[in-house]
């Protein structure tokens, strides 16, 4: 993470509006090379994404522990770590966040799609399908999983969008004082609410991450804290990307649009296409921990490598005419959730949640339509809108 760069950065600006012209040009030309910026090597190809995220030889260690007690929480998350300790902290959550218990999710998912298009309906003029449907959605389920009461959620939408911004490799300062007030409020929360599920266990997943066992290994409380704060943050930031860009990549393909409307049985590989064409998560990074050859360029012992996920989805010698959304597209073996030990481990529910919302959105207003020029966030890993604003029409 690299503090005191300002958002209006030449770089910055170029990762948040519009990545893939940049992305493009390295796939033609660099695709792997260092960038003083990011003072890291960036790779571009489908193949050296993919070769990175599965060698052993790249520790997913991005943060040095001890550097502060931030950082020395983060070292603890799942996200950051390697085998054994990853092996163990995954066994564990999985034990926990089953297939099946997100697949009893799909019949208030769709609930709570349902009240959200209602409000919408009820509206008039220009709605904003990012605060009326991508945010609160995802929030709703991931607050109701975890066990989070009702009249919390707007502060943790407010601890979350900070903490989120942490992922990227360029931060402005500002941002990194706000982090450290931000990180410690939800990190005192969510260690009342495993106290309290300690005592009175309820039918949720901080309780069943309480309950877990494997071969009498159990989550410590500091463990227990930071996976409640990953799954949090990343349950829900990756679903309001996906459904925010990939309604905008509807919308600006109106040919794909009416395909949808015309067969909803789409949906399912749509987003998957959706999820390839405008990633909700863009890059990833690794440390060397060895020197390494790419494509004839040396990496160094302790070097930095940043994996362009969104350059990966649009590589031309692993998908065709990239550039064209194809909400049948198959094969789709896209990056968006990460690849090996690391993949995602909310992908189910991002996937669910993006396939009922969209699906219903669609059938709902099949006249939608832009309404003005849509607002990206200033995050560049975590790709997103601020806002969409839309024009509802039976």
């Amino acid at each position: 993470m690299m503090a005191d760069v300002p958002y209006d950065h030449p770089l910055v600006a170029q990762l948040r509006d519009n990545p893939y012209p940049l992305y493009q040009r390295l796939l033609a030309q660099a695709p792997v090379q260092w960038n003083d910026v990011l003072e890291a090597w960036t790779l571009a190809r489908y193949a050296d994404v993919v070769g990175v995220l599965t060698d052993a030889r790249f520790s997913a260690r991005r943060f040095r522990s001890g550097v502060d007690s931030e950082e020395a929480n983060i070292a603890r998350s799942m996200l950051v770590s390697d085998p054994p300790d990853h092996t163990r902290l995954r066994a564990l959550v999985q034990k926990a966040f089953t297939p099946r218990m997100v697949e009893q999710l799909r019949p208030r998912i769709i609930a709570i799609v349902g009240e959200l298009l209602d409000r919408i309906a009820e509206q008039s003029g220009t709605v904003d399908l990012i605060g009326e449907l991508a945010y609160p959605l995802p929030v709703v389920v991931i607050a109701e999983l975890l066990g989070v009461p009702a009249e919390d959620r707007v502060k943790f939408r407010e601890w979350s969008a900070v903490v989120a911004a942490s992922l990227d490799p360029l931060v402005p300062e500002a941002v990194v004082n706000r982090l450290q007030d931000a990180r410690a409020a939800l990190y005192t929360y969510l260690r009342e609410i495993i106290t309290l599920r300690r005592r009175e266990p309820r039918a949720d997943l901080i309780s069943a991450l309480v309950a877990v066992e494997e071969h009498g290994d159990v989550l410590t409380e500091p463990e227990l804290v930071i996976m409640c704060m990953l799954l949090l943050i990343a349950g829900h930031e990756t679903t309001v990307n996906l459904i925010g860009n990939g309604v905008l990549a509807l919308l600006r393909h109106p040919e794909e649009f009416a395909r949808l409307k015309a067969d909803p049985s789409l949906i399912n590989s749509g987003v998957e296409e959706l999820l390839r064409f405008d990633s909700p998560v863009q890059l990833t990074a690794r440390i060397a921990t060895q020197s390494i050859e790419i494509d004839g360029h040396a990496i160094a012992q302790g070097a930095r490598v940043v994996t362009l996920l969104g350059a990966a989805n649009h590589d031309p010698a692993q998908f065709a005419d990239p550039e064209t959304l194809d909400l049948g597209r198959a094969p789709n073996n896209h990056l968006a959730f990460g690849r090996g030990i690391h993949f995602c481990l909310g992908a189910p529910l991002a996937r669910l949640e993006g396939q009922i919302a969209i699906g219903a959105l669609v059938r709902r207003f099949p006249n939608l339509t832009l309404a003005g020029e849509p607002e990206r966030r200033h995050q560049i890993t975590l790709r997103g809108l601020s806002s969409l604003p839309v024009t509802i029409s039976p």
